[in-house]
């Protein structure tokens, strides 16, 4: 489980095919920290911590984990250690369970905060609501404005500059998780009909 409060970001060295996967191979600033089976989230996608050494970690990805993510199109992450028992809880629950990827329409700076408007699914649309959570790239955001085929949450300078929003533009895509709490009562209601 993590809060969607990004701890700092990674940079992708490699991406390596290994049997019916590959190995994702990042710098990561708190690798020294980080123990052989550590949870993970990289971009929002929670990933098992593989021979952690002084400045890097490896984790292996399943062809499921690329194709449902961008981890093969990045080359900054986000990171996050799992939620420690005893730490506040700062964003929204976030399991690092990737709903999927979705195209950035715009993302620019307006009065010193920025814009960003993200496409939204007509299947995932029922999961996002004005002002409720969701994790982008593993970043917990408010969604602002709720449009048709979109959202729209706004960034601080903060959270451009602590996150890989420094490097994101339009047409790039994003990781999108949804919120827990939305995906539990479409299932109850499903059982329920």
């Amino acid at each position: 489980m993590f809060t969607g409060l990004v701890e700092a970001t990674g940079e992708v060295l490699a991406l390596t095919p290994r049997g019916d996967g590959s190995r994702l191979t990042l710098r990561v600033p708190f690798a020294r920290e980080v123990r052989e089976g550590d949870s993970i989230a990289v971009n929002g996608c929670c990933l098992t911590a593989v021979e952690p050494g002084a400045d890097t970690i490896h984790f292996d990805l399943l062809n499921e984990t690329l194709k449902r993510t961008n981890l093969g199109t990045v080359s900054v992450v986000n990171l996050e250690r799992a939620l420690a028992a005893n730490a506040r809880l700062g964003g929204h629950f976030v399991q690092g369970h990737i709903d999927g990827t979705a195209e950035v329409i715009d993302f620019s700076e307006r009065g010193g905060d920025w814009r960003l408007e993200i496409a939204l699914a007509r299947d995932a649309r029922g999961y996002v609501v004005a002002k409720g959570s969701i994790a982008v790239d593993g970043i917990s955001l408010t969604v602002a404005e709720l449009k048709d085929a979109s959202f729209v949450c706004w960034i601080i300078p903060h959270t451009r500059a602590m996150t890989n929003l420094l490097t994101r533009r339009a047409g790039e895509r994003v990781n999108l998780e949804y919120d827990l709490l939305a995906k539990y009562v479409e299932r109850l209601l499903a059982v329920r009909a």
